[in-house]
């Protein structure tokens, strides 16, 4: 039987409400490794008829997270980032995404300053979700025709969110739009 973005956004919302840490993040990773293996859900939201750029699917009026697709027309080699004072979870539905961790160095005492170090990466196939929990910091890269489902806590344009530049130990907060249009 399959699983529908209705059945998923349920299951998020009933995880979520039981736990909005991250045992409650960890179920809506897992619902959406399974919802991801569905191809009428992946033909549906990021097939190939799909326009490049965002389509908000969904947006809970009580607990406030939304569920995007990523429709990637062109390959893109993203900067160390963070989504501020939300989490965020990266799950693959065509080609894929490499993901990088990073770690920060210092104590952030210091405005405009931050001294991170690559951590870890690893690479999102189909079916394959990742988790940045608050102010975890992360960049992407994907070649072009990549397209994932990004689900937050929180619409990230609501809230400031952190740019860090590695080569010379840079951070820029700032709220920002989230990223609309063709990719």
């Amino acid at each position: 039987m399959p699983y529908t973005l209705n059945e998923f956004t349920a299951d998020c919302r009933a995880a979520l409400s039981d736990d909005p840490d991250i045992n409650g993040r960890q179920k809506v990773r897992n619902h959406l490794c399974r919802l991801l293996m569905e191809d009428a859900f992946v033909n549906a939201h990021c097939g190939p008829e799909v326009e490049p750029g965002t389509s908000l699917l969904y947006e809970d009026d009580t607990l406030g997270f939304q569920v995007v697709a990523h429709i990637m027309g062109d390959a893109y080699d993203g900067g160390p980032h963070d989504h501020g004072a939300s989490w965020a979870i990266y799950g693959q539905a065509v080609g894929y995404t490499d993901m990088t961790e990073w770690a920060r160095l210092d104590d952030g005492s210091a405005e405009g300053v931050a001294k991170i170090e690559q951590a870890n990466e690893y690479r999102l196939e189909r079916g394959d979700a990742g988790i940045f929990d608050d102010f975890k910091i992360h960049s992407i890269s994907y070649p072009s025709g990549a397209r994932f489902i990004r689900v937050t806590g929180v619409d990230l344009s609501t809230i400031a969110r952190a740019r860090f530049n590695a080569d010379n130990d840079k951070v820029s907060v700032s709220k920002r739009e989230s990223f609309t249009g063709a990719a």
